[in-house]
């Protein structure tokens, strides 16, 4: 390879030192590094609000912990629209990041310990339906606004949720574990309807609660006792094969997957878009009618097809073989992926995550659980970059083999939780 040397300010005029030099190849990895390190940087500042998020959702709340979340957001994003320099695009990247750890722990529980039990899968994956919706959204926007505009539009969901937390009651469950006996009553009365009777579901819950209040406080520790193996090795499992099966890595170059493949990436874009949120909303039409199980191991056989179509696509290209096939198979690939994706692998695991705990180890728990999944996003996401410039198709390849331990996994070790309360999925597993 021919090594031009040029002066720094030629590059970029923020890298201009007097007399020095640089080599273009060690140029081009250095900016792979930065921005594999810009897209990355994100679940850095989820996996630090993973480790927190149940201790504080625990300590002050599931209603105060949306509240700070929602101000680390709000200073994230107005970090990223001020800044002139990477280090704030770095700062406001984490701070996003904390806030949005947090969010993923907080929120599947707050449904979960509100919703009435036939509708607590749906409502659970409405949660991953608005995070679809906000991801295509901003797909969408970023292909006709710029960079700063977009991340001005960050501060809108957050102001509102702000708003919309003064209107609605804290988690019943919650309320009860800390001795708030009135407020408990008046929560659950309030979340189920003035007319409803909730004295049979307010029993069950107190005597849960009474049941494990004599246990001492739980520690990380405390998850390895026998009681508690089982659902640890389901949640972390499950978030394991929901991160190892490459969705940050796909979907945060998407654009470049598909320019790669010699598509249009603004036309790659615009299609995954379009197809998340329909097939996100069957999914969670189907949670609480399929039931978890059945809808994740079609999930992730979805997910296997796809990456093995975009892997093939990418093996075709390499051996200049059938290039006409290429796009179309790497599109088509990648859609089967997201839409598989979407409709179980995506929402299934948060869902679970949030059933199988027992109120006493939830915190500790989920916080653990939220940390394997942003790890793992980020482990995706920054190797992203540097796999598939290395090799394509044997990518595609490797997480198409993830995606097939997840059927395994799922059928061997994941139990349905359809139509049961919390306190008989806890008791089941324990059983």
């Amino acid at each position: 390879m021919i090594e031009f040397k040029l002066p720094l300010s030629h590059v970029h005029p923020q890298l201009h030192t007097q007399n020095e030099h640089i080599d273009i190849p060690k140029f081009h990895i250095f900016c792979r590094f930065q921005y594999s390190m810009f897209g990355s940087i994100l679940t850095i500042g989820a996996m630090i609000g993973a480790i927190t998020s149940g201790r504080i959702a625990d300590v002050i709340g599931r209603k105060g912990a949306m509240r700070m979340s929602a101000a680390f957001c709000i200073i994230g994003w107005l970090s990223i629209y001020i800044t002139k320099g990477v280090f704030l695009l770095d700062v406001g990247r984490v701070f996003t990041g904390y806030g949005i750890g947090v969010f993923s722990y907080v929120v599947p529980v707050f449904i979960a310990e509100i919703s009435p039990k036939n509708l607590r899968g749906g409502l659970t994956t409405a949660n991953q339906l608005m995070i679809v919706i906000g991801a295509s959204v901003a797909f969408l926007m970023g292909t006709v606004v710029t960079w700063r505009t977009l991340a001005l539009t960050g501060l809108l969901p957050c102001i509102i949720l702000l708003v919309g937390l003064s209107f609605i009651p804290e988690s019943p469950r919650w309320l009860a574990k800390v001795g708030r006996q009135k407020e408990f009553e008046a929560a659950l009365q309030r979340l189920r309807g003035r007319d409803a009777d909730v004295s049979h579901e307010s029993a069950e819950i107190q005597d849960y609660i009474e049941d494990i209040e004599h246990l001492p406080k739980a520690k990380m520790v405390d998850l390895l006792q026998r009681k508690y193996i089982r659902p640890l090795i389901i949640g972390v499992g499950l978030m394991v094969c929901q991160q190892f099966g490459g969705i940050n890595g796909i979907g945060f170059y998407a654009s470049e997957t598909f320019a790669l493949a010699g598509l249009s990436g603004k036309v790659g874009t615009v299609a995954w878009a379009s197809i998340q949120v329909p097939i996100t909303i069957l999914g969670a039409i189907l949670m609480d009618k399929s039931g978890r199980r059945p809808l994740m191991m079609v999930s992730a056989t979805g997910t296997f097809l796809g990456c093995s179509l975009a892997g093939i696509s990418f093996y075709l290209k390499t051996h200049q073989m059938l290039l006409d096939w290429v796009p179309l198979l790497a599109l088509v690939g990648v859609l089967i992926y997201i839409a598989a994706f979407s409709i179980g692998t995506g929402p299934v695991p948060w869902v679970i995550m949030s059933e199988i705990f027992p109120i006493n180890v939830k915190g500790v728990a989920g916080s653990l659980v939220t940390l394997v999944n942003w790890f793992g996003a980020w482990a995706v996401s920054y190797t992203f970059n540097f796999l598939i410039s290395w090799n394509a198709s044997g990518t595609f390849f490797l997480y198409s083999g993830v995606c097939a331990m997840t059927v395994l996994f799922v059928a061997k070790m994941v139990p349905e939780t359809k139509g049961r309360t919390l306190e008989e999925i806890q008791a089941s597993i324990n059983a």
